[in-house]
């Protein structure tokens, strides 16, 4: 019952994403992206080349990291420069583990270190990222319905594609801003309980 609840709600965020949820994130402005470390639900593990799939991201203020592990054995930690070059938990700076299915969201442009505690950072289980600012997107040539709304430009996360259309953006915003905390905080708070 347990893992079919958490499937569940992986399934929602998945055809969520799918359908491509519209994100109003203002004119020119890129929306947030989940990363799934190490490239697959389950990625933060042995036998994942972590560094490899870091050099193949790009990280933005306001993107999450998804972190999928087997919370009896791994944790997550994040950890400064010298906690991570060294694998060093003790004084780390946030324990993100939770109930192995956790997200993180990447607020300020700078260096990030992860390691799993327990002795798997000395194996490999270890992340180093750059968050940088977000880059704004260029302007879309005017349309039809630009005319009439031409600061509303909406883009829908799942296909990274940018529409400009005349629905009120502030309902829009305000909807999709609760369903996102909804499902972020909902998967936190279940993984607490598990």
């Amino acid at each position: 019952m347990e893992s079919q609840i958490k499937m569940v709600i992986i399934g929602m965020i998945i055809i969520g994403l799918g359908m491509g949820i519209v994100v109003e994130v203002g004119e020119g402005a890129r929306a947030p992206v989940l990363h799934e470390v190490g490239g697959n639900r389950f990625g933060w593990r042995l036998n994942v080349n972590l560094s490899n799939w870091a050099a193949n991201q790009r990280f933005y203020v306001g993107d999450w990291l998804y972190f999928g592990f087997d919370k009896q054995k791994i944790s997550v930690l994040e950890v400064n420069q010298t906690g991570y070059e060294n694998c060093v938990e003790n004084n780390y700076i946030t324990n993100i583990t939770r109930g192995g299915r956790d997200v993180f969201n990447l607020t300020v442009a700078r260096p990030y270190y992860f390691i799993s505690g327990r002795g798997y950072c000395f194996r490999g289980i270890k992340l180093a990222i750059t968050v940088q600012d977000a880059p704004l997107l260029p302007a879309l040539p005017p349309d039809d319905f630009s005319a009439t709304n031409p600061s509303t430009t909406l883009i829908t996360s799942a296909a990274a594609t940018t529409t400009t259309t005349t629905t009120s953006t502030s309902y829009y915003k305000w909807f999709n801003h609760f369903l996102i905390t909804i499902i972020i905080v909902s998967i936190a708070n279940y993984s607490a309980f598990c």
